[in-house]
């Protein structure tokens, strides 16, 4: 409980529930926003809020006058959500675990730099790792974080553990970010720990996270087999023509 108690409080209700609807099945009540209140000593917005990140992620199904309900988990991550590895791979009835690759301070590469916001050759830290889920490869993963996580960074349980939950138990709380999603070929590395064929298609998801001031706090690029991972996406159709017309 100490970690959560460090996040807001609709963080707090919403990582709760998501431990609840790993161990139930489809279509059983959850608690109502009142119940929620009583339960967590909160306002019923703030228990409406973390409901309805629920609902927005796909879990719940929220049915007016009759309450709210587990579902299915949706297959895959909306892109425009981040959660921690460990988390998603739960979420889905799945097995995460990770193999450290390296783990290290090291001078910034020029990209590296611009992209955190650094001065150039200012020292990060590096983290690479293998995701796995049952123990099969989902993603090879290099994060590279600003030097001032480097105390939580290099003495988290980065195997067994969450990066995100460390950070955020040390006060570190990630809050937005922005990601480039690409498609390209396996490399020799991709071959040797994904497993998978030379030049095979991956997903590539490259992305920056701040804090809550606004810096950049690390960039990272998660390299996915493309028949072992995928992002929804929602979106709106841009009518703008039409409506100009």
């Amino acid at each position: 409980m100490s970690d959560l108690g460090l996040l807001p409080q609709y963080r707090q209700i919403e990582l709760a529930l998501r431990e609840r609807l790993a161990t139930i099945p489809p279509g059983e009540r959850l608690p109502s926003d009142e119940e929620l209140c009583r339960e967590f000593g909160v306002s019923r917005m703030t228990a409406r809020n973390a409901m309805q990140r629920l609902a927005d992620d796909g879990l719940v199904e929220r049915v007016p006058g009759r309450g709210t309900f587990a579902v299915a988990a949706p297959s895959h991550r909306h892109a425009d959500r981040l959660m921690a590895f460990s988390q998603e791979m739960a979420r889905l009835g799945r097995t995460p675990s990770s193999r450290l690759l390296e783990r290290d301070i090291r001078p910034s590469t020029p990209d590296q730099a611009a992209a955190l916001g650094l001065r150039a050759t200012e020292p990060v830290v590096v983290v690479r790792r293998l995701r796995l889920a049952d123990g099969e490869p989902i993603a090879l993963e290099t994060a590279v974080l600003a030097r001032r996580t480097a105390d939580v960074v290099l003495a988290a349980d980065l195997e067994g553990g969450s990066l995100h939950h460390a950070l955020t138990a040390a006060g570190l709380h990630l809050r937005r970010g922005n990601a480039t999603i690409t498609a390209e070929a396996a490399s020799p590395e991709d071959v040797r720990l994904l497993g998978v064929s030379r030049g095979a298609p991956l997903l590539v998801e490259r992305r920056v996270i701040s804090d809550a001031a606004g810096r950049p706090v690390e960039a990272t690029e998660s390299r996915y087999p493309g028949d072992r991972y995928a992002l929804d996406v929602r979106f709106e159709v841009d009518d703008r023509e039409r409506r100009g017309r």
